[in-house]
């Protein structure tokens, strides 16, 4: 049976939103910010040679510079300042996450609250302007090497590495601001409207190559049906939830007794949302930024990496599901689905699981059930990412849209929609309360008329 919460949220109504002023304040100032965004990316680094990079991207954005170009918006494709985009951010999380695993000093400070989060955080940036030195150092020598620099030497990579590592931490920043004032999570929205704005010119060139017969109807067809049937595959997918039945004693407080009540705790098939395709992608696009850039001069040891780990080789595809399934299970049990918290929590709210008792054998029962989720959540997601680079591969697509494009824009929507819901949700209850004070001062006003 649905609770009072769940059916307000199914009876509301968007039309509160003109009435949710705060709400509106938010989106506004979340389509503000990503409108910024959106012009840097179009802002080019000083020292490039125009005319070169437009005759290169037309030739690399059919294979290598369309993954690229689909993770930053098409910022690297013009070389905007935004083109390394917020992956080394996403890198340096990672990095921290595994650590703070494995170094006492950094779980402690995990455990310590709000302070310690903000240590965590400090660190994290500190490590995103490492990365992100090194991947424009990196970027900057195949932009010389590629001949896309007017002046190559050490002035171009100076300002290059201090342009990109600018645009990160900005874009880090936009993220942060996002998160904090605006409504859905920055980092995700960032990336979110960068793979949208590319979508429109990857159906264009798609469906050019079946204008000129480069791609037979049947095949124009079929991927678009393989497409339709992803998006509502990874929907259902999303929404889909294992329910653990929680039960809740008869308890006194003062002299009044509450009855015992049973809940579930939802479990998601998928509780690590799309991080997990992210973080594989992050890891995945360095190798391809430089060879990208750096033409036929990226050098013997970067020319093997790239035969065997380029998009659509087995290695690449092996490394690409493997890395989604080890993020899936390692972001789940260290940041989104804590079994010991969880089973903590039950245990101060006198709540149980049937059958188990609680403390650590309800843990170790919240570990079990989460593992066996895990590996129908994990597969899901590496069959989603993987399937899409395969049929590309195989039936030489130019155009890129991928799988884990598919899961970004289905996560991250649907997590902004229900933020949306639960602002309003939220003003909903606010003015309920309001109306129920209004009508108690009116009672209240009626009873003293009447006394008198």
């Amino acid at each position: 049976m649905a609770s009072a919460a769940e059916q307000m949220a199914a009876n509301m109504s968007w039309g509160a939103l003109g009435k949710a002023k705060e709400l509106r304040q938010r989106i506004l100032f979340t389509i503000g910010l990503l409108i910024i965004y959106r012009f840097g990316t179009y802002i080019p680094v000083p020292g490039i040679d125009g005319s070169a990079l437009r005759d290169f991207v037309e030739q690399a954005s059919a294979g290598l510079g369309g993954v690229l170009n689909m993770f930053t918006g098409g910022a690297i494709g013009r070389m905007g300042v935004f083109a390394l985009g917020i992956m080394p951010y996403i890198s340096a999380s990672i990095i921290v996450q595994l650590m703070t695993a494995m170094v006492p000093h950094l779980e402690q400070l995990k455990k310590e609250g709000e302070q310690g989060r903000k240590k965590i955080n400090q660190y994290t940036r500190y490590g995103t302007v490492a990365l992100a030195t090194l991947q424009g150092y990196g970027l900057a020598v195949s932009l010389e090497a590629g001949g896309l620099a007017h002046d190559p030497g050490l002035f171009f990579r100076a300002a290059c590495v201090i342009t990109l590592v600018g645009g990160t931490m900005f874009l880090m920043w936009l993220g942060e601001q996002i998160t904090a004032r605006g409504i859905g999570n920055g980092i995700s929205l960032i990336i979110f409207v960068g793979i949208v704005a590319e979508l429109p010119a990857a159906f264009a060139q798609f469906f050019e190559s079946g204008r000129t017969g480069a791609l037979s109807t049947p095949v124009i067809l079929g991927v678009t049906l393989m497409l339709i049937a992803t998006l509502f595959f990874v929907v259902f997918m999303e929404r889909s939830l294992r329910k653990i039945h929680i039960q809740y004693p008869r308890r006194q407080v003062g002299m009044k007794v509450y009855d015992g009540g049973s809940s579930h705790l939802p479990i998601k098939v998928n509780p690590a949302g799309v991080i997990p395709a992210i973080f594989a992608s992050s890891l995945l696009l360095l190798p391809t930024t430089i060879s990208t850039f750096s033409g036929q001069n990226s050098g013997p040891v970067m020319s093997t990496i790239l035969a065997y780990f380029g998009p659509g080789q087995p290695l690449y595809l092996l490394f690409f599901g493997g890395m989604i399934v080890f993020f899936t299970y390692f972001y789940t049990h260290n940041v989104s689905f804590k079994t010991d918290d969880v089973a903590d929590n039950l245990k101060n709210q006198n709540g149980f699981i049937p059958g188990i008792r609680p403390g650590k054998r309800t843990a170790e029962y919240l570990e079990y059930v989460v593992n066996r989720v895990l590996v129908l959540g994990a597969g899901y997601l590496a069959l989603v990412a993987l399937i899409p680079e395969i049929v590309r591969q195989e039936l030489a697509i130019t155009a890129y849209f991928g799988g884990t494009s598919i899961l970004i824009i289905v996560s991250v929507g649907m997590d902004t929609i229900q933020q949306v819901q639960s602002h309003l949700l939220a003003h909903q209850y606010e003015g309920l309360i309001e109306k129920s004070q209004l009508r108690g001062k009116r009672r209240g006003r009626n009873k003293g008329t009447a006394r008198r």
